[in-house]
């Protein structure tokens, strides 16, 4: 395998296109000859995005082109196509949307790229009579409307296996990356997605604000930031986060019990059951900038999450006092209340969780402290609009940001 590292050149490469480069520092590159070119997908293991590229095919390429494919792949982030903005009525990621995707993306970066057949207005392609600039749906809406990639007769239905569309024309052209990591957002993907969404959306804002300080968006076209800015101004369903959160740390446990018996060995040996365990902390701020309002709202939300699960709650400001750290079994309801109203040090919660051997840790926090020590599990923060907006340290963990509560 060559040796190109991708890595090395990303910064140079990147140098004009600040916004792209906020994307590139938060997203793993990983070489790999599993995939001809380059794809960028969800790690699902992770929740992390990814990217990973072949260095052979890269190594060839000329500057302009290594750039083009970059901002290819970051494109299909952008505009998330990779998750669950999947448009097709049977929910499988099709070859036709495949294509619609490259040809949204490809519009944008017209003599870029290496050689590929899915680009809008290109001179004796599928797609010269396409117009430059439409959207993916908009794309893949054509293309099942054209006739020349409409099935011949008797060949049934026109996306078969992997969805490719026949016709007198030939099937659909191969797109320029691999797209087959991608997923529809439905079933087992749904709330790993969402969570992936939040992420993204974490992502582009970061993107967008060094952008707007550095007074340039580079090559991003007005119509991809109206995007952008759609995407980052919803409404937020917060509690399907947490509900992923809490999945996604759960660990099996096994306990002996009575009831199950060692069938091999009955007297020798006890029975035992796998028992799935979320040992969940949940550390509330309750420092003085913490309003009361703020802090009656923590525990409204937490009441809300007892209903899927028993965790751990974990008061404090610039310290934990144990005494006051208590079980809020499933299925409880609690009245808020303040135990402390000291400074804030998000160290010392994080501190303790590492001690106990959680397996997963939420914050609930108006973020207004400086960075935190490393987690030893996983972290996810929830504040509201002003304190995601004001949060003292840069994170690539998960921010959840609920409607803004007064400030104390």
């Amino acid at each position: 395998m060559s040796k190109f590292d991708l890595n090395k050149h990303t910064a140079r490469l990147l140098l004009s296109e600040p916004f792209f480069a906020s994307i590139s520092r938060r997203i793993d590159k990983t070489a790999s000859t599993a995939v001809p070119t380059a794809g960028v997908r969800l790690n699902k293991s992770t929740g992390y995005f990814e990217m990973l590229y072949n260095p052979e095919f890269f190594e060839g390429l000329p500057d302009v082109q290594k750039l083009g494919v970059l901002k290819h792949e970051f494109y299909h982030l952008i505009l998330q196509h990779t998750t669950t903005r999947n448009p097709d009525p049977d929910g499988k990621v099709s070859k036709a949307w495949n294509v619609a995707t490259d040809l949204s993306i490809n519009s944008h970066l017209i003599g870029e790229l290496p050689e590929t057949g899915c680009i809008p207005s290109q001179k004796d392609s599928p797609f010269e009579d396409y117009p430059v600039g439409l959207s993916a749906e908009a794309y893949l809406k054509m293309i099942k409307d054209d006739p020349q990639f409409q099935p011949d007769k008797g060949d049934g239905d026109p996306s078969d296996g992997d969805g490719e569309m026949q016709g007198q024309g030939g099937g659909l052209p191969d797109t320029l990356d691999d797209h087959g990591d991608w997923t529809d957002g439905d079933g087992d993907d749904a709330d790993a997605n969402a969570v992936a969404r939040e992420r993204l959306r974490d992502m582009l804002d970061k993107a967008s604000k060094e952008a707007n300080q550095r007074g340039s968006w580079g090559s991003v076209s007005s119509e991809v930031r109206q995007e952008i800015q759609k995407f980052l101004n919803p409404s937020i369903d917060w509690r399907k986060m947490l509900r992923y959160f809490i999945k996604s740390s759960r660990k099996a446990n096994k306990r002996s019990t009575i009831r199950r018996l060692n069938k091999r060995y009955p007297r020798i040996h006890s029975g035992h059951k796998v028992t799935r365990v979320a040992n969940i902390a949940i550390s509330i701020d309750q420092s003085g900038s913490v309003s009361d309002y703020m802090l009656a709202q923590f525990f409204s939300e937490l009441n809300e999450l007892s209903k899927l699960a028993t965790f751990t709650v974990v008061p404090f400001d610039t310290e934990v006092d144990e005494s006051k750290v208590f079980v809020w079994k499933k299925g409880q309801n609690r009245d808020w209340e303040r135990v402390l109203s000291g400074g804030t040090c998000f160290d010392a919660p994080t501190r303790y969780v590492n001690q106990n051997n959680f397996d997963g840790h939420i914050v609930l926090t108006d973020m207004c402290a400086p960075k935190p020590i490393p987690s030893k599990c996983q972290r996810m923060w929830i504040t509201d609009e002003s304190g995601k907006a004001q949060q003292y340290f840069d994170t690539n963990e998960i921010v959840l940001a609920i409607k803004d509560a007064p400030r104390g």
